[in-house]
């Protein structure tokens, strides 16, 4: 049995703060209080709730101490930290004695529905209360979904990566960050693909490297953590004065659900296969879009959208044709799916086209409504139309937004399992 303390929502879009930095804190505390903390979880729960943090990150910590020392520690640091002064930051704060080979079933379903859907405070409050666990909330109580959600991660998350954090001495907080370029990209070369998301070397920008003000001052992700700390050691930077190791479902696409035989509901990430039926168009700003009829709810055509921020993404995108059969993965709201990735299935081969005259090898002209093609200077005929070849550049398999327009738990396609070829942007 282990201590478990889950905590959301302590920080800040306009303040600051980072949740992870809060759940390292409550870690270094417990530790100086005589306690052990076993290992750091970070959660990202659904991008496409209209109430979210940055990342949508909840953190959880498993530790071998007293559950009730915990939680006045862990709630003395939210206290410390938490951004709690922005209306919009709403911590919440649970903790649990588990045996973490056997969480409850209904926690581990608060998790994966946390992850997929929507929650309300409630759900959270009602599950809580049913096995007895401990928590406390600030303002609404928002980050109490969260909170709970990292508690049950353990059982619920069944691909896990990982990623460290490095922090910065607080008074640097807020102030240009002093990571060396130069070493960040010599690193994810040199152990890629076991690290991922650090750079994008077509935009030239270190992407692991936060532009946003607070205590991070870089974060390595991947799957091996052996390379994940070989490549921390190698990058210049400004004093590092902590790091943690977090285990996460970043990177892993735990977001997405297969398209219903139903409409989609708004603010859902979905898989959706279907055809092309109107094609490709580059509006104001740079966003590209096209519409998609659904094969699994016929009756549902929607509109896809790569936008200015996927960059390279969308010459992927202008070259659709309408009758491709393509999967799509994104977030679906008012209509619109924002792309994160997509699968040619069956790409268009052929074009119909006026036939060409066996004699004189020029184009038909039409002989009237229904009346197929003639040549007038040979008096050749053809029925109708006939399928011509055209060249595709795009080949049948998966194609992604670059890391710079990457959401944290999308999964890149270098890290496999995917059903068809892919083409993975580095």
């Amino acid at each position: 049995m282990l201590t478990v303390v889950g905590i959301d929502d302590t920080d800040s879009r306009t303040q600051g703060m980072c949740t992870t930095y809060v759940g390292t804190e409550i870690g270094r505390r417990i530790e100086a209080a005589g306690g052990s903390v076993i290992r750091h979880l970070l959660i990202r729960c659904n991008p496409a709730v209209k109430r979210k943090t940055r990342g949508n990150a909840a953190v959880a910590l498993h530790i071998d101490a007293d559950p009730h020392k915990c939680f006045t520690i862990a709630k003395e640091t939210i206290n410390d930290l938490a951004a709690t002064s922005d209306p919009n930051t709403n911590p919440g704060l649970v903790v649990s004695r588990l045996d973490l080979e056997n969480i409850p079933s209904p926690v581990t379903d608060f998790t994966k529905a946390a992850v997929t859907t929507h929650l309300d405070v409630s759900d959270a409050i009602d599950l809580i209360g049913r096995f007895d666990y401990t928590m406390s909330q600030w303002g609404d109580g928002n980050g109490i979904i969260g909170a709970l959600a990292a508690t049950g991660a353990w059982k619920a998350v069944t691909d896990w990566t990982y990623e460290r954090l490095t922090y910065r001495d607080s008074f640097q907080w807020g102030s240009p960050r002093s990571v060396d370029e130069r070493s960040v990209f010599e690193a994810a070369d040199r152990w890629y693909p076991l690290i991922w998301d650090t750079v994008d070397r077509y935009e030239g920008e270190a992407v692991c490297v936060p532009n946003t003000p607070g205590p991070v001052l870089y974060g390595i992700r991947g799957d091996d953590i052996s390379a994940i700390d070989a490549a921390v050691d190698h990058i210049e930077s400004e004093a590092v004065v902590q790091s943690t190791l977090f285990h996460t479902n970043q990177g892993t696409d735990a977001h997405i659900l297969p398209a219903p035989t139903e409409p989609l509901s708004d603010r859902h990430c979905y898989r959706v296969t279907g055809t092309v039926i109107e094609p490709p168009k580059t509006q104001t700003g740079g966003h590209v879009f096209f519409s998609l009829r659904r094969d699994s709810y016929p009756d549902e055509t929607i509109q896809c959208a790569a936008f200015e921020p996927t960059k390279r993404f969308r010459d992927y995108i202008r070259n659709l044709r309408c009758g491709d059969c393509i999967t799509v993965c994104g977030e679906y709201s008012s209509g619109t799916l924002k792309m994160e990735k997509f699968a040619m299935r069956d790409p268009v081969r052929s074009v119909l086209s006026s036939p060409t005259c066996s004699q004189c090898f020029t184009s038909m002209e039409s002989a009237g409504a229904d009346q197929g093609y003639r040549c007038k200077d040979c008096e050749t005929t053809a029925p109708s139309k006939v399928p011509h070849p055209i060249e595709r550049t795009l080949d049948i398999g998966w194609y992604e937004v670059p890391p710079v327009a990457r959401r944290h738990i999308a999964k890149p396609l270098i890290r496999g399992n995917f059903d068809a070829p892919i083409y993975p942007e580095r």
